[in-house]
This record gives C-alpha cells, structure tokens and sequence, in this order.
C-alpha cells in the first residue's frame, strides 16, 4: 500500500498501521487493537482538513470512511488492507482468538449482534446527532427528528431486555459485539447529549452495561485514539 504510506509513512511498516479518528466508529478498532495486545501503529485521519477524501486514504479505502487498517502480516503472511469497522472487528477477533466464540452458536450469536449495530444502531443514532446536535437542529420541522428519536429508543429497548437477560449483549461473555455498539451509546449520550430526548433512564440495563465498558482499561485508552492534533 505505497499510496497510504506516502500521506502517513509508517514507523514501525512491521506492526498493523490504523488510520482512524477517536468517533465512535473509529475507537471500535483502537479499542478492540487495545484489548487484544497487539502492536499497532496509528494515524490520524482529520476530517477537519478532509483527509478522508485524499487519493491516498482512498487507495485504502475508496468509501471514505474511517477506520481502515492494513496488516503486514494478513492471511498467508501477506499484507491485508481492510475498511468496514464491523469487517475489521470481525478479523481481529479471528487473528487473536478472541472475543468471539470458537463455539459455532455462540459465534453466529456475537456476530448477529455486530449487524445489529452496523445496520441499526450506528446509522440511527448518526441521524439522531445530526438532527439534534449538528445542522439539522436547526431545522424548524422536527418530524425527521423525531423519527429518529423514536427508532434509537425502540433499539434501545431491545438492547435493554437483551441485557437484562445477559450480562453482555451477546451473553455473559464480552464480546466484538460490545465492542461494537457501546461506542455509539456512550456518544449518544454524551458528545450528541441526547440523553434526555431519549429518555435514557427508562434503560437500566443499557446504563449499566455501559458503566462497565468504559470502567475497562482498554476501552480507556482506545477512546483516545489516535490522538487529535
């Protein structure tokens, strides 16, 4: 990947380079990098100077978005890129054996979760953001508001019953599931202060999961990279 490297040249070429940004998508992979003890090299992706939209990080990844990797030591021994966080979290987890289940079930269960969040969770909450944090709030009809509003609260119910079920969201063990979906909570909450107009409270279970994931040491760190500028 000699394009990547020429916008963000690698230290360590020997070690998985990330190119990513602390957003809720991107600290999936950090986190998860964290977690399993891998060394790692990371890049800076600013959106504040459009670097998702250079000709390099599109040699990696031509949807422009972040996080994206490239493993020097993938499949074969050979160099792997790779983009799609839910794609990455997926391939680490089968790199380290960990996180996700050998148990042909219980993978199939932690993986479902995983789509879950890819194809509910972050799009919802995402417009949730825009329309209550970012431009969107601006605008005077407050229908496509609230029709996010109500779809982040019917996903956080079902996340709620599943964890008052389960002490993770793919059951009683950790997963790339969690991994996956917390970042997005932790932000709705948070950095969008969407808390209120969700009605968090009404979601015990959610909130105590919650506290757990970012009371672990990895997601402690892996919230904070790669560093802002």
């Amino acid at each position: 990947m000699t394009d990547i490297a020429n916008k963000w040249p690698a230290k360590h070429p020997e070690l998985l380079q990330l190119y990513s940004l602390p957003t809720p998508n991107g600290v999936k992979v950090s986190i998860m990098l964290e977690e399993i003890g891998l060394p790692y090299e990371a890049h800076l992706v600013s959106f504040e100077t459009n670097d998702q939209m250079s000709p390099e990080f599109l040699s990696l990844n031509p949807n422009n978005k972040i996080p994206a990797i490239v493993d020097p030591d993938g499949p074969g021994g050979q160099p792997l890129p790779l983009f799609e966080s839910g794609a990455i979290l997926l391939y680490l987890a089968e790199k380290s054996g960990k996180f996700l289940p050998q148990d042909a079930a219980a993978r199939y269960q932690v993986i479902q979760w995983v789509m879950f969040q890819m194809g509910g969770v972050g799009p919802m909450f995402g417009q949730l953001g825009f329309f209550h944090r970012f431009a969107g709030k601006d605008y005077e009809d407050k229908r496509p508001r609230d029709r996010y509003v109500n779809e982040s609260k019917r996903l956080l119910g079902v996340i709620d019953k599943q964890l008052s079920q389960h002490q993770w969201l793919a059951g009683d063990e950790y997963s790339i599931a969690d991994i996956a979906t917390f970042p997005w909570i932790r932000n709705l909450v948070g950095f969008y202060e969407a808390g209120d107009l969700v009605g968090f409270k009404d979601f015990p279970h959610v909130a105590r999961a919650l506290e757990a994931f970012v009371a672990r040491p990895a997601v402690a760190r892996g919230l904070n990279i790669p560093a802002r500028g």
